[in-house]
């Protein structure tokens, strides 16, 4: 799968780019909510992680705007505490809610799942 991953933390990032490229998914990133929204718009991709607290846009703003245009798009929220934004994203249709640390063995089930359902 094609997988964009927004974050600001390049902790995050290089930990979900060496997992997620170890076991076979193509990997871009953004550093902020506004870099994301821009790739999301511009490319496709099966499945985006999204952080909830960023600068330039915050993840539930992320989601809402990516999903105006792409009403489909599969987005996995994640924060370190879960608020009500990423409650929000998830009642608004986002897949799920992933807590950090990441449980990388709870990462590769969402991704199983989630490729049952999305063409690669």
């Amino acid at each position: 799968m094609k997988i964009l991953i927004i974050d600001d933390s390049e902790v995050i990032r290089n930990l979900l780019n060496e997992y997620l490229t170890d076991i076979g998914h193509e990997v871009e990133f953004a550093v902020n909510g506004q870099e994301g929204i821009d790739k999301a718009l511009t490319q496709d991709y099966q499945v985006i992680f999204c952080d909830i607290h960023m600068p330039r846009k915050n993840g539930y703003l992320v989601f809402k705007e990516v999903r105006q245009d792409k009403n489909e798009q599969v987005f996995i929220m994640t924060d370190s505490l879960p608020d009500s934004l990423a409650e929000q994203a998830e009642d608004e249709g986002a897949w799920c809610i992933l807590t950090k640390p990441f449980d990388l063995d709870e990462i590769d089930e969402i991704l199983n799942s989630i490729s049952e359902i999305v063409k690669t």
